[in-house]
């Protein structure tokens, strides 16, 4: 039995192992404060996207594990902040967070690359926390709200041009792998083009856009949520004219139709239909996520976890989402490493629609991990183990590393 007295005692130590398993004991004499950070390491992996991994070390000899978004935190902006970790505490994530973007200001911490290196690295110390402490990352966002979390497959078809091509394709996904959440492009060729470069859409153009949504909606039915990516692709009264010719068909959200740079635009597309707009993935932290909830810019937010500046920050956006009645579906292109950390967001926050899955056609995704199944019929299922409650396959990831990568030192 668990011994009550010592929870009112200030003077004992504690860690949650002892509250999980009953037993209130110490752990140590000093504590889990004196654990320090000895390095941070990284390995880029050659996936359908470059994976840059992010390692952790400490000298309790427990290791985190996280990845910084594939276009960013590149390895010689994660080694420029080892400095500024080695010989701190894990277990203070938002200060070291703070610290990081406060010490790479001149490289522009606010948005880009660096905001990405540091996402990696605040990935890695919840998994890193969330073992010393033996509990899972959820809980350190305040506990999950769903045993499991909604997962989007991001499809492409053979022929993304061809309407057809895309409805067979929504069908095997649903049918044979079992999803009830899928995404298609409309930033494709139509053979209508007389200058993309204007991002003006003929009207052969929009009907070309309407016949794919048409057909893959229909396709499916009520069996699947469709979503559709434009890509930033089209002007603002384009954007405009296609969302109003969809609004018949039953479309999940219409994704990014106008470049990110103009709030204004962006607001002005969104409240002049009832398609519902996403945007969110190519603006970054709690800042530039802002506008867009405030002024009901968006209907439905997608920040991608690692890029946007990690989990809390994910967790902020999804916070001031809540504000405004707004659904959050995450974009995400991670392996299994930021796929796994964008769950347990998912599953602490209320606000959560789904993860996007983009890697459904390359067959060894889930091999640079030693747990099995992580998506089972259009879900992921949240684990209880310590951290993300994963453990990277280091034979796999050697595999697969970049030309020119070294692989992560061992625990």
């Amino acid at each position: 039995m668990p011994n009550y007295r010592k929870l009112h005692d200030p003077n004992a130590e504690y860690t949650m192992r002892d509250l999980s398993s009953g037993t209130m004991g110490l752990t140590s004499e000093s504590g889990h404060r004196d654990v320090k950070i000895t390095d941070v390491q990284t390995t880029m992996v050659d996936g359908n996207y470059p994976w840059i991994l992010v390692r952790v070390y400490t000298d309790a000899g427990v290791v985190g594990t996280g990845e910084a978004y594939w276009g960013g935190g590149d390895d010689a902006i994660i080694d420029r902040m080892a400095p500024f970790l080695i010989g701190e505490t894990p277990f203070d994530i938002d200060r070291l967070y703070e610290h990081l973007v406060q010490k790479m200001s001149g490289e522009g911490s606010i948005s880009g690359k660096t905001i990405s290196a540091i996402s990696g690295i605040e990935i890695a110390l919840h998994d890193l926390v969330g073992k010393l402490l033996e509990i899972p990352a959820y809980q350190l966002l305040g506990g999950k709200y769903r045993n499991s979390v909604r997962i989007y497959c991001d499809c492409h078809a053979g022929d993304e041009s061809e309407p057809a091509s895309n409805a067979r394709e929504a069908e095997r996904v649903v049918n044979e792998l079992g999803y009830d959440a899928i995404k298609f492009d409309l930033d494709v060729p139509s053979g209508h083009e007389k200058d993309r470069a204007n991002r003006h859409l003929r009207g052969p153009e929009i009907r070309h856009k309407v016949d794919i949504v048409r057909e893959v909606t229909e396709r499916v039915g009520d069996r699947a949520d469709v979503a559709f990516d434009c890509h930033w692709s089209f002007s603002t009264g384009s954007a405009h004219q296609l969302a109003s010719a969809l609004e018949e068909y039953d479309v999940w959200w219409l994704e990014d139709p106008i470049p990110p740079e103009n709030h204004d635009s962006q607001r002005q597309v969104t409240q002049s239909t009832t398609t519902p707009i996403a945007v969110g993935e190519n603006v970054y932290r709690k800042h530039g996520h802002r506008r867009l909830l405030e002024e009901q810019a968006v209907d439905i937010i997608a920040p991608d976890l690692p890029r946007v500046g990690g989990m809390r920050e994910t967790r902020k956006i999804a916070d001031m989402a809540d504000t405004y009645y707004i659904p959050v579906a995450m974009h995400n292109v991670a392996s299994p490493v930021g796929t796994v950390a964008s769950a347990h967001v998912a599953a602490a926050i209320p606000n959560s629609l789904a993860v996007e899955f983009h890697s459904y056609q390359l067959g060894w995704w889930e091999d640079l991990i030693e747990e099995d199944n992580l998506i089972q019929n259009g879900r992921m299922k949240i684990t209880e183990k310590p951290g993300l409650g994963i453990t990277l396959d280091l034979d796999a990831v050697e595999e697969h590393m970049v030309g020119g990568e070294t692989l992560f030192d061992e625990v």
